[in-house]
């Protein structure tokens, strides 16, 4: 009996646990029951009452007196039912423009018999009514400014960015974290006609509830903070006076509601692990206006691509670890996998990506530097008569008949790609430099090196395909790790518009689709003949990579 390799077994744990997670995520949709003869906690609305909302804005988080607060809005009419938008255009306090906060204290409760606009809406007043529920919401945020990009030659100054980045170093960026106002604000009110059992009342609704004598719970208020994004920020400055925020509404479910409180205190603690603002605000894309169904999918098949990248990255390293001949690999083209790894994964540091891209391709660059060193050997000559200066050589490491074909073939096709490459290269170098702003000239160099990646990739990855046309052979590749690697690729064309990444990024992985049905296709062409015994082809190679 052959026992299931240590592979086989952490998938099946992570399957199940993946499995579990969903369950547990569609048991967050179950509200639940109350029994004959249990106690529980009806809801306000089933009364169907006339709700009014009433908005003021203060820069303490407790006002003391009436004095503290400016009256921002009253809707008399509040439809609690439908979603609504509005832009409410608040006054920016001295305080809050020298780096101060701002706070919006949100009231809600049941239109009173007497007409509107003949109150004067007092704060305290408010505050004290037992029907009257309170959201305290913070509406600035401590943020580090963007980095301002200008043209490094062939600008006017015409633009106020350029006006702003003359006179000083380019990666002068400040790193200070000052006030910025969210332009977007969304709360929801539960409409649910839910009755919770007293000894059965979720944790995460429990700070929510507020329980009047009737034994009913007033309405749930909550602030939605997953469609609170660092790209709806506004820099305050002494020159705001005042700005215009728009006000969201909409109703939600009783477990969209809980689905929520669970991700925003998830999504508190990956601060406090080690996680960017920035990583965790690429999080909220995926959870924010996301069905039950699709909020599944999207996490069965993001465990998916992390299984398939751990398998591909196990499967790489053991077939490269155990490779003794180097007949049909490319030198070439590993080596310009590294380079290129390396030069993405600067880019992608560069523009501020998500972790979930960015940590994978900084493990992929690691790989693919330990793969180069296994094939090709770094020399280093020391300054002599003729150069002043150490020099790194380059040699491969295959000295069998078969590997010098390889390294024969491989030369021969770098030799006409380069004729295409370099101009284009340095063409689209220049046209950047003169054309599109740059936040310096590093960020400039890692462009157009990135640009010169993503284009022409797939050119460099002909090499390996020549050398496979020219041997008729395709046994010497690590296919599993190639398959994995492929299943990869198609999940991030369906995911590629869902996690936040540059667009050349999102090309690319369009691109490497085509590279893997070519050499599906040199697969069906060339078929490995597994009783073979040469070098290239290395019986039980397989086997040991299970």
């Amino acid at each position: 009996m052959k026992w299931p390799s240590i592979s086989f077994i952490l998938s099946g744990i992570f399957v199940a646990y993946v499995g579990y997670s969903v369950w547990a995520i569609a048991a967050l949709f179950v509200p639940p029951q109350c029994n004959i003869g249990e106690v529980c906690f009806k809801s306000f609305l089933h009364r169907k009452p006339n709700l009014q909302l009433v908005l003021f804005t203060s820069v303490k988080p407790v006002p003391r007196v009436q004095n503290d607060v400016t009256l921002v809005d009253v809707q008399p009419d509040f439809d609690y039912n439908s979603p609504s938008e509005k832009t409410l255009t608040i006054g920016i306090p001295r305080s809050t423009r020298q780096n101060g906060s701002l706070y919006l204290h949100l009231f809600t409760f049941p239109r009173p018999k007497y007409q509107p606009g003949s109150q004067v809406w007092d704060f305290w007043k408010l505050a004290q009514d037992r029907l009257s529920v309170y959201k305290r919401i913070v509406l600035t945020h401590y943020h580090v400014p963007d980095a301002t990009t200008f043209r490094l030659l062939g600008g006017d100054g015409s633009s106020k960015d350029e006006k702003r980045a003359q006179g000083r170093p380019a990666l002068d960026v400040r790193s200070q974290r000052v006030t910025h106002l969210k332009s977007r604000v969304t709360f929801n009110i539960l409409t649910d006609d839910i009755s919770i059992p007293r000894r059965d009342v979720p944790p995460e609704i429990a700070p929510l509830l507020i329980v009047i004598s009737e034994m009913e719970y007033l309405p749930l208020v909550h602030y939605d903070i997953l469609n609170s994004r660092l790209r709806d920020l506004i820099h305050i400055t002494s020159n705001h006076s005042v700005a215009d925020v728009k006000l969201l509404y909409s109703p939600i479910s009783f477990g969209q509601l809980r689905l929520y409180l669970h991700v925003g205190t998830a999504l508190r603690s990956f601060l406090s692990f080690g996680f960017s603002e920035r990583d965790v605000d690429e999080m909220k894309s995926i959870f924010a206006d996301a069905s039950l169904y699709l909020l599944c999918i999207t996490i069965c098949v993001a465990a998916l691509h992390l299984l398939f990248d751990f398998l591909a990255f196990k499967n790489d390293v053991s077939f490269w670890r155990h490779k003794q001949s180097f007949a049909g690999l490319s030198t070439r083209t590993v080596a310009w996998r590294a380079f290129s790894q390396a030069v993405v994964f600067l880019y992608l540091i560069d523009e501020g990506t998500s972790l979930l891209v960015l940590v994978p391709a900084g493990i992929g660059t690691v790989i693919e530097f330990w793969k180069m060193q296994k094939v090709v050997q770094i020399k280093i000559l020391m300054p002599s008569q003729l150069c002043y200066y150490p020099k790194l050589r380059f040699v491969s490491k295959g000295s069998t008949v078969a590997e010098q074909q390889t390294q024969q073939f491989d030369a021969e096709c770098m030799k006409y790609l380069s004729y295409l490459l370099y101009p284009l290269c340095f063409g689209g170098a220049i046209y950047s430099l003169l054309y599109e702003p740059h936040k310096s000239w590093l960020s400039w160099s890692i462009h157009s090196l990135v640009n010169g990646v993503y284009a022409f990739g797939f050119l460099f990855m002909l090499p390996q395909l020549f050398v496979n046309y020219k041997l008729k052979s395709v046994a010497h590749l690590p296919w599993k790790a190639f398959m994995y690697k492929a299943c990869n690729t198609f999940i991030d064309d369906l995911f590629a518009f869902i996690i936040t990444m540059p667009i050349a990024h999102r090309v690319a992985c369009f691109r490497d689709d085509i590279v893997f049905l070519i050499y599906l296709y040199q697969r069906w062409l060339y078929p490995v003949d597994r009783s073979r015994t040469d070098a290239m082809d290395q019986p039980g190679q397989d086997k040991k990579n299970d």
